[in-house]
């Protein structure tokens, strides 16, 4: 086989020609083919976050509002937890009902938990309690309890003067202050908010006046 330098000029260019062909080609095939893949695989990546921003961008008016409700949502939230806590605050609530007793003018003497009773998404916690007091400071507490921000509802009310307190139920008598002319004794519940129970469902599809399962 002849050498480069003994063919012919026309020899030489197209030998050169072809030379630069073959190297183009590996070049595409190995370097520039796989880069234009993946520079393709970006634009097309780019272009698929710029459809997202723009969808995305048709929120940014509404989020100054969506934050705003969840806002108000939070705040909703608190205030539920307080009408209704969701853990069974005795002490809390006892504390409460002594302060507005104190409030008012009338002696809290005496207080008694019953027994609490399960609903499907709330618990009932009644107690029994006695007081006594000047009349309208009685009056003033059962209006303050009236507009506490947390339930109470008042039930079993007697009523009856300091002179026969036995008629208002109250199962022990003290010293009474001259001002004071009333003896009182209620029941008052109070309620916890639970997450709904399985059982309390279940007994939901019980037949009406069966009995229910111990």
């Amino acid at each position: 086989m002849a050498n480069f330098s003994e063919l012919s000029g026309i020899k030489q260019w197209g030998a050169v020609i072809v030379g630069g062909a073959v190297v183009t080609a590996a070049l595409y095939f190995t370097v520039f083919k796989s880069q234009n893949e993946k520079n393709t695989a970006a634009q097309h990546a780019l272009e698929d976050k710029i459809q997202e921003n723009n969808e995305l961008e048709s929120y940014r008016p509404k989020l100054k509002q969506i934050e705003q409700q969840l806002a108000e949502l939070k705040q909703q939230l608190e205030i539920e937890q307080r009408i209704v806590p969701d853990e069974k605050q005795v002490d809390q609530f006892i504390t409460m009902m002594g302060s507005e007793a104190q409030k008012a003018g009338v002696e809290l003497r005496r207080y008694k938990a019953k027994d609490t009773k399960s609903q499907q998404y709330y618990t009932e916690v009644p107690f029994d309690l006695e007081l006594d007091g000047p009349y309208y400071s009685t009056l003033n507490f059962f209006d303050r309890v009236s507009k506490l921000e947390r339930i109470v509802n008042v039930s079993n009310l007697l009523v009856s003067t300091t002179k026969t307190p036995s008629g208002a139920g109250v199962k022990h008598q003290y010293q009474y202050a001259p001002n004071e002319s009333v003896v009182a004794s209620f029941t008052a519940t109070t309620y916890f908010s639970h997450d709904a129970q399985p059982s309390a469902a279940a007994g939901a599809g019980a037949k009406p006046g069966a009995p229910a399962a111990k």
